[in-house]
């Protein structure tokens, strides 16, 4: 494997909602049209998402976590202000907290026109946000070769991450309610076991082919290769409540594909996983974020929800330690490990009501400062 660091970008969706009901508002084509490219750092770009309730941020291409942490913070401030003059709030939740679903109109012409007609009833209020991670690979083959690596880890990243216990306003029970909806679609979850990308390419036009994805763009896999950058794409994540989430999602994909070159170079190749047990580990992960325990799809069988964590940073510590991320993933890892899961935390704002959770999550979404760990 090269010595050159992995490349990473990060695509964090948002949805915007009324600061007094926390109700879901259409607005999502004013908002941007508010957005100057001028005020967003080279690279990044702001995006409409499948429902007009939703948009979308992307960071540029980033080598290290200062200048990943700059780009999400600067795309936070600017679409949170845009919000703000269309007086809508900008949330970062993988799901609704407020009344709804929100009568948004159609999506319109296009390919969201398209999947809009193709899955009706499963998308008309599918106002779901993640956090998706880019990584840098060297070839499509490569790609794949890699997501075969990932599958044991994904739910891990899932429970990490967990921040959509409710449904339009409804405690759904779980901490991630987001991944229980995606989960409604042909072909989600953890990717099968495939060898190399011509086989990949098979079966997602497969799939197409019978109808259950609208088109080669569009899997629902967990983590896939990107068609359209040199990239692995991470999908398990609900999007982070905060700025640090959503870097220490990335560090973590970052080293877990570092690691999976490593082993390549070595001619170690990922065993399969049992489809069941995959999908049951991400049902766990989804059910119970980081409260009780998760299963590890390589052993198949359930394990404490930080000894798993325990044992992906043990995973990728050398590859952390090499891009120099050790300290800082370890921190972040210790302060969710202290304050609870996003999940948890959103839980206990909802006490205080609707409104004041919409205030809560208002103000965690957009930093006021700079974290403790830029520098």
């Amino acid at each position: 494997m090269s010595d050159e660091v992995p490349t990473m970008g990060v695509e964090e969706e948002f949805l915007l909602a009324s600061p007094r009901t926390g109700r879901t508002s259409p607005r999502a084509d004013r908002v941007i049209s508010r957005c100057a490219p001028g005020e967003l750092p080279g690279g990044a770009v702001i995006n409409r998402e499948l429902r007009l309730t939703q948009v979308e941020s992307a960071t540029g291409v980033c080598t290290g976590a200062d200048r990943l942490r700059g780009q999400l913070t600067t795309a936070r401030r600017v679409l949170a202000s845009a919000a703000r003059a269309e007086e809508c709030a900008l949330l970062a939740t993988g799901t609704s907290i407020g009344p709804g679903p929100c009568d948004a109109p159609g999506a319109g012409p296009g390919r969201y026109a398209d999947i809009d007609a193709a899955y009706r009833g499963l998308v008309t209020d599918y106002e779901v946000c993640g956090c998706h991670v880019h990584v840098g690979v060297p070839d499509p083959d490569t790609a794949v070769a890699v997501v075969n690596h990932l599958g044991r880890w994904l739910p891990t990243l899932l429970a990490l991450s967990a921040n959509s216990p409710s449904d339009h306003g409804r405690d759904t029970g779980h901490h991630s309610w987001r991944m229980v909806l995606q989960s409604r679609f042909p072909g989600a979850g953890i990717a099968p076991h495939l060898r190399g990308h011509a086989e990949y390419r098979k079966a997602v036009d497969t799939l197409v082919t019978c109808g259950g994805l609208v088109d080669p763009d569009q899997s629902f896999w967990l983590a896939r290769p990107s068609s359209r950058f040199p990239t692995v794409e991470f999908r398990v994540a609900d999007t982070a409540l905060t700025v640090d989430g959503a870097v220490l999602q990335a560090l973590l994909s970052r080293a877990l594909v570092r690691r999976a070159l490593t082993d390549l170079d070595h001619g170690r190749e990922a065993a399969p996983l049992c489809p069941q047990v995959a999908a049951t580990a991400v049902w766990t992960a989804s059910r119970h974020g980081l409260t009780g325990s998760l299963v590890d799809p390589a052993v198949q069988r359930p394990r404490p929800a930080w000894e798993l964590v325990g044992a992906l940073l043990a995973h990728v510590r050398p590859a952390l330690a090499a891009t120099g991320d050790l300290d800082e993933v370890e921190t972040l890892l210790g302060v969710l490990r202290r304050e609870g899961t996003d999940s948890a935390r959103q839980r206990t704002a909802a006490a205080d009501g609707t409104r004041g959770a919409v205030r809560w999550l208002a103000e965690q979404t957009v930093p006021a400062q700079e974290s403790t760990l830029a520098g």
